[in-house]
């Protein structure tokens, strides 16, 4: 049974899902249909690539992903399937693969595959949806398109180290207005190895020193710093939204300063 998944910025209020969702239940009227978010932030596909790295490896094998944010084709951006750790990704080369993979990759080809209709302002029912189609029923990516040997870097979405400091950014703000950033467990300790530090936010307007287990290790309101399931540094306000109390969004800057 085939699973496909969907990521995208066009919310709840609009008919694009049921599109997308009617014409693969059209070919494949027992396919398994997974939402993993419409909410993503209008053409952020940083924020898009942050939430599909962090649950495709739940997926089993063979599913495919279709990334449906900023989905305009040009020559630098074109449309491609990518193939990695046994799994399809069908969207718009525009740097987003490299938030999801990191520009690991198996395979990668182009999408030489005609839409269903001559406009253009909706490819993902009119291209992507067919081209998951196309896949669940064992086409070959030879048959999508030519290969493409690489992809399209989006930025880099680690962290950077300058002397005792790491420099990061917010990446995503999720439900509850905790924030997530690109600071890496690993980074931390690299760079840490143990040492006192201090979590700066906005300059020193806003400190952490210390990283928890969880958001009850701290009295209700207060901020909390530790590193969630997904392995990122994470700062809330117990039982408070951070995110609009303190004034970060996503992008906002965030400094670990190791003494």
């Amino acid at each position: 049974m085939a699973i496909i998944t969907l990521t995208s910025d066009w919310g709840s209020a609009d008919y694009y899902t049921a599109a997308v969702k009617g014409v693969i239940l059209s070919q494949i009227p027992n396919a398994t249909i997974v939402d993993i978010t419409h909410e993503i932030s209008h053409y952020n596909i940083a924020e898009a690539g942050f939430i599909l790295r962090n649950c495709y490896r739940n997926f089993p094998e063979g599913t495919i992903h279709i990334l449906a944010v900023e989905t305009i084709e040009s020559d630098q951006n074109p449309h491609v399937v990518v193939k990695a750790h046994g799994q399809y990704f069908v969207g718009t080369d525009n740097g987003i693969f490299s938030h999801i993979l990191d520009n690991e990759f198996d395979e990668a080809v182009f999408i030489d595959v005609e839409q269903d209709t001559n406009l253009y302002t909706f490819s993902t029912r009119d291209r992507f949806a067919k081209v998951a189609v196309m896949i669940a029923k064992g086409e070959p990516l030879a048959n999508i398109g030519a290969k493409r040997e690489q992809l399209n870097n989006g930025g880099s979405f680690c962290a950077t180290v300058k002397n005792n400091i790491i420099e990061g950014i917010v990446m995503h703000v999720d439900a509850y207005e905790n924030l997530i950033t690109n600071i890496s467990k690993e980074l931390f300790e690299e760079v840490g190895k143990g040492r006192d530090f201090t979590i700066k936010v906005k300059g020193d307007l806003y400190t952490i020193d210390e990283i928890s287990d969880c958001y009850d290790d701290v009295d209700p309101l207060d901020p909390v710093a530790l590193f969630g399931t997904h392995g990122y540094l994470e700062l809330a306000l117990n039982h408070a939204r951070m995110s609009s109390l303190w004034g970060l969004d996503i992008r906002s800057s965030i400094q670990v300063v190791f003494k």
